[in-house]
Order: structure tokens, then sequence, then C-alpha cells
């Protein structure tokens, strides 16, 4: 006789919304903050002598908080729920799972407002929950600009634990593999909001900004051109996810990607795929050429979140050999 699966002992915190805003360390503050507004196309909705928020078209107080500091990397990961009774919920199943509460739920106390809890990720990443936050008045998405922050891609040492913990803690759905190197996962109908990618140590990948349209996306491209910023990766699109992308790299070092037209997933009929990584695959359209060493260094990050040395590409020949 068979028996019906046993359902998991704790169930998910709750159903996440989307990821609201990422928080960036550096220690290039001013340069970092001039880059995000004046070439990225952000907007500081406020500042503070070790922190900027920023904002994109979309509806969110901010999509990006830069914050100074001695360290480069990832300060957190902010993601949306519902109600501040959510809040209170995925806090009680936190606790029941034995995870710590960084920060207790309440009003949050920080530009944007907000009601939340903050709690460590399975890699030791801040991960703010977060309703009720600030409303914004509406700006025009005619212009080139970013509507926000659409997916961060993180490097960690074990995939596979990773992916259980935001898949069985968090409630995060996969949507599809990169063999065993990169797992994509969403919290509502975007392919993804969140990636995984083996890697020797826990550091940021790259952080991902929507454009509105792919029109959008090519005159974005063009006002980066126009300030002398021209792709390390890019334009292409990619196979998983079906999104276009162009990555570049701030002044602090991280990696920053333009993106738009991600696959729109429907729950009861999407079947995940485990994708090859070959070049025809990873973009579609056969434009970007491969990765630099020097993007695929800043990809990777550091250990101990000082800056990255990056390599020097050697210059290949027409038959791809070093010349």
């Amino acid at each position: 006789m068979t028996h019906p699966p046993t359902a998991p002992t704790h169930p998910p915190i709750g159903r996440l919304r989307a990821l609201r805003s990422v928080e960036l360390l550096t220690p290039n503050f001013a340069d970092a903050v001039d880059f995000y507004e004046e070439v990225w196309g952000l907007q500081v909705v406020e500042s503070e002598h070790s922190a900027s928020w920023l904002r994109g078209t979309g509806d969110e107080h901010h999509a990006l908080r830069l914050t100074r500091s001695e360290t480069i990397g990832l300060g957190r990961l902010v993601f949306a729920l519902g109600t501040p009774a959510e809040i209170d919920e995925a806090a009680r199943r936190l606790r029941a799972r034995g995870i710590a509460l960084v920060t207790e739920p309440g009003p949050l106390d920080q530009v944007g407002g907000g009601y939340g809890l903050r709690f460590h990720d399975l890699d030791g990443r801040l991960v703010e929950l977060s309703a009720d936050t600030w409303a914004v008045t509406a700006r025009s998405r005619d212009a080139a600009l970013p509507v926000g922050v659409t997916h961060a891609v993180l490097n960690t040492p074990d995939i596979d634990a990773s992916v259980a913990f935001y898949r069985d803690v968090l409630g995060m759905r996969v949507s599809d593999w990169s063999e065993h190197q990169m797992a994509f996962l969403r919290c509502g109908t975007d392919h993804h909001c969140v990636a995984f990618n083996q890697a020797p140590w826990v550091s940021l990948n790259h952080v991902a900004y929507e454009m509105t349209s792919i029109d959008h996306f090519m005159r974005g491209l063009g006002r980066l051109r126009h300030h002398g910023i021209t792709p390390e990766w890019g334009p292409g699109r990619h196979g998983p996810g079906n999104n276009t992308f162009s990555y570049f790299t701030d002044p602090t070092g991280l990696v920053c990607e333009y993106t738009t037209e991600v696959a729109q997933v429907v729950e009861d009929t999407w079947i995940c795929k485990v994708w090859r990584r070959t070049p025809e695959l990873s973009d579609l359209w056969g434009t970007a050429g491969p990765p630099s060493q020097r993007i695929r260094a800043h990809m990777t990050g550091t250990p101990d979140g000082s800056p990255v040395v990056a390599p020097v590409d050697a210059v290949t020949g027409p038959e791809g050999t070093a010349a």
C-alpha cells in the first residue's frame, strides 16, 4: 500500500511578492552615487553622509541603497510581503524553524518606512521582508531609464543548499537550471528574481535593472555610450529566462545589468528545464560573444569584499588563438 507524501514540517514563511530593492556596499561612495544617478538613470530620493537611496521609474520608494563601507558587495536583499500581518506570521514561521531574527517585526526606522523584519540566509546574507512602505509620486516611463531592480544573482559555494533554503523557507519556485551551475528562482510571474551561481565563495555576481521595452533597453545602451561606457558583455538574449542582457561594472567594480522582456511564468503550465551551457543558449541572438575574463572576475567577486584585481584579456586572432 502506498502512502501520500508527507507534508513539510514547516511551511514557507509566506508569499513573497517581489524583489523590492538591494543595498550595495561601496568605499567609492560619491563616485557610485554619481554613476547610478547621472549615468545609470536612477533618481536620488534621499541622501545622508554615508547612504543614498535611489529609485527608478517604478512604484517602489527606492530600488537601490548605496552605503559607504570599507568592503564591497551586497548589503541586503529586500523582498515585499503584502501586509504587516504577513510579516508577523513570517516571523513566527522563521522562529519555528530555529532561524534567528536580526530585527524583530515592527516599524522599520529607515528611509522609505515600512513594517518589516530581517534575518540572515544560509550564506549569511541579510534578508529584509517589508510591507507598507511609503508611496511615491508617479514618474514617466517614456525615457530610457530603469524601472527598478528585477533580479540579483548570488554566488554560493553550495548551490543545492541555497536553492533549498530559498525554496523551502522563502517559498520561491525553481524556474530553470543552467546545468548544475546556475539555478533561477521566482516569487511572482517573472522567470526569476534571484539566481544562484555555484562559486568558490559567497559574493554578489550582479544586480539587474529592468528596462520598459526592448526600445528602452537599446536607448539606454545609447545613453551609456554617450557617457563613454560600452557593454562588457552584451547586448544579447539569454536562453534561460529569455531576457535581454548587457553587463557593465560600476565605479566600485560591482556588475550591473540592463535587461528586459524576461519570460513570464504561468504556474500551472510551466515546466522546469535544464539548459546546457553552450554559447548558442547563453546568447540566443549570437551578438554578445563570450564574456571577457575581466567581467568574469568582477562577477566572481572576492571572499572578503576587497577590490577585484581583474586580469587583462588576451588579444585573440581570427581563429581564437592568442595573438
